[in-house]
């Protein structure tokens, strides 16, 4: 694995080659097995997060084991990176369609370290996350379209890459519409052992599994 960028200094590190290929395809193959025999409870889809403008296939990891084993894996070289303890709070797993868009959003208080992981895509272009420069003082529940003029870091991602980032206190985003047919996402979120937002890890425990389908 190859690390560009300081997470402290710069608000994010781009950890390129943190997943290997063998990897995100046995995950992607073992997830699209489970569907297939609809293993995992779904819903309907009333809803979704706001910062999309339309709903997405998602899996939350709480009811999920291999999603569960990247999270868990990650987790000591994630604390290692960050330079404190970690503890897991809750993962998602989501495929994007093409012309799909992530709106500028800063995350709630389960996501104090953020890791945003490509998994595939279904024709080889790299979707770009933008990552904000200038650090916020908490959580904004403000989505926009873009940037609004503030200056912001372009991170190309390819399939095993991850970007780490302060997910309450960085704005973030994809507001080019994914070029690709289909990709493939993990989004894992920690907090502190010793730190404020601690309880969000215990409270996450309870989140039960969702698949929300587009």
């Amino acid at each position: 694995m190859q690390i560009e960028g300081s997470y402290h200094e710069d608000g994010y590190a781009h950890l390129i080659g943190l997943i290997g290929r063998s990897s995100t395809r046995s995950f992607l193959y073992r997830l699209a097995k489970d569907l297939g025999r609809t293993a995992i409870p779904m819903s309907g889809k009333e809803s979704w997060p706001g910062a999309l403008r339309r709903p997405v296939l998602q899996v939350h990891g709480a009811g999920y084991p291999p999603l569960q084993f990247f999270h868990w894996g990650l987790t000591p070289l994630l604390s290692h990176i960050v330079g404190r303890e970690l503890l897991p709070t809750y993962g998602l797993f989501r495929v994007y369609k093409a012309g799909d868009i992530c709106r500028v959003h800063s995350d709630r208080e389960a996501c104090e370290h953020s890791l945003s992981l490509t998994l595939d895509y279904s024709d080889g272009t790299s979707w770009p996350l933008l990552i904000g420069k200038r650090p916020l003082p908490g959580r904004q529940k403000r989505v926009s379209e873009d940037f609004e003029g503030e200056s912001h870091a372009t991170v190309l991602m390819q399939p095993g890459d991850g970007v780490l980032y302060p997910g309450i206190f960085r704005r973030h985003g994809r507001t080019e519409p994914n070029p690709n047919r289909w990709s493939a996402h993990l989004f894992l979120h920690w907090v502190e052992r010793d730190g404020i937002y601690s309880e969000e890890a215990a409270a996450e425990a309870d989140v039960g599994t969702r698949v929300d389908f587009g």
